[in-house]
């Protein structure tokens, strides 16, 4: 049997069971408090396609070089000059250039010496057959020799008109107002004819030229209107519309060349100029959110709102739009209001009304 002293100790070992057993107890039903990222919802109801980065080129350029060769003596312009149509811009050595004109001309004082010589034998000979002194064939190779050499004198006026205006190919003229864009030959340089000694453009139509990378050309709108502001005053804006695209994409950047038609470019858009292109246009109102943020499980979408004392969680339900142009991410059409904390990351692991706690990470 058991003495009183026993059972004394036997009950007061118990009770100290059972008071240790509770705060583990209550401590495994109170949850803890979980961290968690977050993004405040902001409404959307704009698509911005780009901006990408490109430059102001030319529409039109030329390429000039000299139709003869030659020896270069003179290059009277430089990159960045402003030229006039007629406006000499380099110059050749003349010296063989001015022997063959003279060559020509002297030619040409032979051959019409020649003609006029043939004419006069011919007639001659024409008048001594009515008299029956020479033979017909005596005045067919008169009639023969004026010819020939009547000949001979339209092929000289034509060699001294070749002389004369490979004279003047000596001289490199701008075909039209514009800016000196490239210099491509130095004084002193053997060119042969058509080697490109300078390039103009024409400054009065220029285009915004961008290489947008392949997977977005797609999703370009054909007739959309761009938004081209200068990188180094985006406060000046001017309008841009497709012109040209490259039909394929470039080998070593997968980018394809877009060229845009700018309209009424102020001066401030040079040529040369760095700039940034965009287009922006309306969708219906949505909130953009990361695609972690989604709890999917069968055909309910729903997502985790804090609560507006930062300390619990909620689900709520909401519906999706069309999907945004941005991987990665989801439209919310309906469901959130402007301001609210969405949680985006570990939404798998959260429970209804869970303390919470905001990271400092959280936007």
């Amino acid at each position: 049997m058991t003495s009183p002293s026993h059972r004394a100790l036997a009950l007061g070992a118990l009770a100290l069971a059972l008071g240790a057993c509770k705060p583990q107890e209550q401590d495994q039903e109170a949850a803890p408090i979980r961290p968690v990222l977050t993004r405040v919802a902001q409404p959307s109801d704009a698509v911005i396609f780009g901006p990408f980065t490109g430059t102001v080129e030319p529409r039109y350029q030329s390429q000039l070089g000299f139709q003869i060769p030659g020896r270069m003596v003179a290059r009277d312009v430089t990159i960045g000059d402003l030229v006039k149509q007629g406006q000499r811009l380099a110059a050749l050595d003349p010296v063989v250039t001015r022997f063959d004109l003279t060559r020509a001309e002297a030619d040409l004082a032979d051959a019409r010496g020649q003609a006029e010589n043939a004419t006069s034998a011919e007639a001659r000979t024409r008048r001594l057959v009515a008299g029956n002194a020479v033979s017909q064939s005596s005045l067919d190779q008169a009639v023969s020799r004026r010819d020939t050499a009547r000949a001979r004198l339209i092929q000289a006026e034509a060699s001294l008109q070749k002389a004369r205006d490979q004279m003047g190919y000596t001289a490199l003229k701008a075909e039209f107002d514009g800016v000196v864009t490239q210099r491509l030959a130095e004084i002193g340089q053997v060119l042969t004819a058509g080697q490109g000694v300078v390039t103009v453009a024409r400054p009065d139509a220029r285009d915004a030229v961008v290489d947008i990378p392949e997977a977005l050309v797609g999703a370009m709108p054909a007739d959309g209107v761009f938004t081209v502001s200068l990188q180094s005053a985006p406060e000046l804006r001017v309008r841009g519309r497709v012109r040209e695209t490259a039909p394929f994409a470039e080998a070593g950047t997968r980018t394809r060349r877009i060229r845009m038609t700018l309209e009424q470019p102020g001066p401030a858009f040079r040529l040369g100029a760095m700039i940034n292109v965009s287009l922006s246009r309306s969708v219906p109102r949505r909130f953009l959110l990361p695609s972690s943020a989604l709890l999917a499980e069968g055909e309910r979408r729903s997502v985790w709102v804090v609560a507006a004392d930062g300390r619990s969680v909620s689900r709520r339900d909401v519906t999706l739009g069309p999907a945004p142009e941005n991987e990665g991410e989801i439209a919310v059409s309906d469901g959130l209001r402007p301001g609210e904390r969405v949680v985006v990351a570990g939404v798998h692991s959260i429970r209804d009304g869970q303390a919470v706690r905001l990271a400092s990470a959280a936007e």
